[in-house]
């Protein structure tokens, strides 16, 4: 089914077209996997992960409905499926080479239950998608970046959200000198962030942060056999944290960016990255972080990575992101409503023409597990729009038992690299060091003061002798509220709890604020 430089998608018969081929020379110019609702999405997204992966290739996708687990388990013959599967496979004229197998997969989990967890810092996430994260108005985004710049200035590690709430603490109790220099810090603005961050904890998003975080190279492996390996985050419990979850595969598409080097156009991806529910990351997204997805997009294919996005309706992707994707598969679009119609419409108009093809006709009536596509051919050129049936495909349909899963975890190549949380001293630990040391320093000068003779004592208090009547002078009170300060922010900072990177500010989406 798969030839040397191309992955067999579908089509062929006296129905369809000619066989569909993504070309893996122009696999890493992005693509577009678009339909309602149980059109075909999932299958169609299974289908080219089994052959990007036997085309030595290595993805990431996220498991949104937990169905995709099925690629590291074989098709089964006793599947309800199985016959219309063969049947299919005739049709399109792949019934010598069909066969069920299975692929190299590893599973991950933010959350550390279904996969192996990962993780990434806080200073490697950055101040902008960590302010997108917490949904953070221009001010409190202000002060994030502020306590990002002194965490750096100060050599403070952020790494768990326990640093970043230690340092916020810090900032609020400097803030008179750091607002001459920064511009106002605003007590409430860091309680509202404080109060973010706690929700965040809530959410179970505290888990996301810490060491060891996710080493990229893991996701760019192959099997023994030269397959690429298929990387699932399970997403199905991350969906009711959806800032989070989109949040995330953001930061990790920044990081492939800043990390790989530049490659030109290869001759196959190192990596392809698929984005389900994207439209999960452009609702409600400031233009600064828009434009910024679209650099990222634009410019990643020189890195050798390819992302296709996966979601209802090519409209919830961004015009100038569609423009980019050059590889398309449409599945079905219902037109009910006025609204739906213009978008049918718009999503037609996506497509270069075809003589032969009413392009919104097929888009409104292929059924299920059929669709419109159209790759790109030689010297980038867009295919002419074609109805296609998508190929069956060789690995299960539908998710496997939680035992295979355990099962396949265990024999997985980073079994036991990331399951033991690491805490090296960073922000949270420094700034506890420095109150503990204020405030031991501040209870052995009052001790002494105490075990002083009177005049001595009295002398040291800042006292002044009129006769026989005793005065205190103010610089007592001011050392007294001194040592109340100091004695608050160590109750603060041994308050804060959380979970535990490699650079303290990094990442092109955390240098819009401050560079490398």
């Amino acid at each position: 089914m798969h030839l040397e430089d191309r992955i067999f998608v579908g089509g062929g018969g006296t129905d369809y077209a000619e066989p569909q081929y993504l070309q893996l020379g122009y696999a890493n110019r992005h693509g577009l996997i678009a339909g309602a609702t149980g059109t075909g999405k999932t299958v169609t997204l299974q289908i080219l992960a089994e052959g990007f992966s036997d085309m030595g290739v290595p993805v990431f996708l996220s498991d949104v409905k937990g169905d995709l687990s099925g690629l590291a388990r074989a098709g089964d013959a006793g599947h309800k499926l199985h016959e219309p599967f063969m049947s299919r496979a005739a049709k399109i004229g792949i019934a010598d080479s069909y066969m069920y197998k299975s692929f190299p997969v590893t599973f991950w989990d933010l959350f550390g239950k279904s996969g192996h967890p990962v993780r990434t810092t806080v200073a490697e996430m950055g101040p902008l998608l960590i302010s997108r994260l917490l949904e953070l108005t221009e001010a409190q985004e202000g002060i994030l970046n502020i306590a990002f710049r002194v965490a750096d200035e100060q050599g403070l590690a952020l790494y768990d959200l326990k640093d970043l709430q230690a340092i916020l603490v810090w900032v609020g109790e400097e803030r008179a000198s750091l607002s001459l220099r920064y511009g106002n810090v605003s007590v409430a603005s860091i309680g509202a962030i404080q109060r973010r961050l706690m929700v965040l904890e809530n959410q179970g998003g505290a888990e996301l942060f810490g060491e060891p975080a996710l080493d990229l190279e893991d996701l760019m492996s192959t099997d023994s056999e030269g397959r690429g390996h298929i990387n699932i985050l399970a997403a199905d419990k991350l969906m009711g944290a959806p800032r989070l979850y989109a949040t995330f595969l953001l930061w990790l598409l920044s990081e492939l960016f800043e990390t790989l080097p530049e490659v030109g156009d290869p001759d196959k991806p190192k990596l392809v990255f698929f984005f389900d529910e994207a439209h999960l990351l452009f609702d409600d997204a400031p233009k600064a972080l828009v434009d910024k997805v679209e650099q990222v997009a634009r410019l990643i294919r020189s890195k050798g990575v390819g992302v296709y996005f996966i979601t209802q309706n090519p409209d919830d992707v961004p015009e100038d992101i569609l423009g980019q994707l050059g590889n398309r598969v449409q599945h079905a679009l219902r037109a009910y409503t006025a609204r739906d119609r213009k978008a049918l419409k718009m999503a037609a108009q996506t497509y270069r023409d075809n003589p032969d093809l009413d392009i919104e006709t097929a888009i409104r009536e292929v059924g299920t597990g059929e669709a419109v596509t159209s790759f790109l051919e030689r010297k980038g050129a867009p295919g002419m729009a074609q109805q296609t049936l998508i190929r069956p495909p060789c690995s299960q349909l539908g998710p496997i038992t939680p035992m295979q899963r355990a099962e396949a975890v265990a024999q997985s190549p980073v079994r036991g690299k990331y399951e033991t949380r690491l805490d090296r001293d960073s922000a949270f630990e420094k700034l506890k060091a420095r109150a503990d040391k204020a405030a031991a320093e501040a209870e052995a000068a009052e001790q002494e003061e105490e075990t002083a003779p009177p005049m001595e004592r009295d002398y040291k208090a800042g006292r002044r002798y009129s006769g026989t009547r005793v005065t205190r002078s103010t610089s007592r009170r001011s050392a007294k509220e001194q040592n109340f300060g100091t004695t608050m922010t160590k109750m603060v900072v041994k308050e804060l709890s959380g979970t535990t990177g490699r650079r303290l500010v990094r990442g092109i989406l955390g240098s819009l604020f401050k560079g490398r």
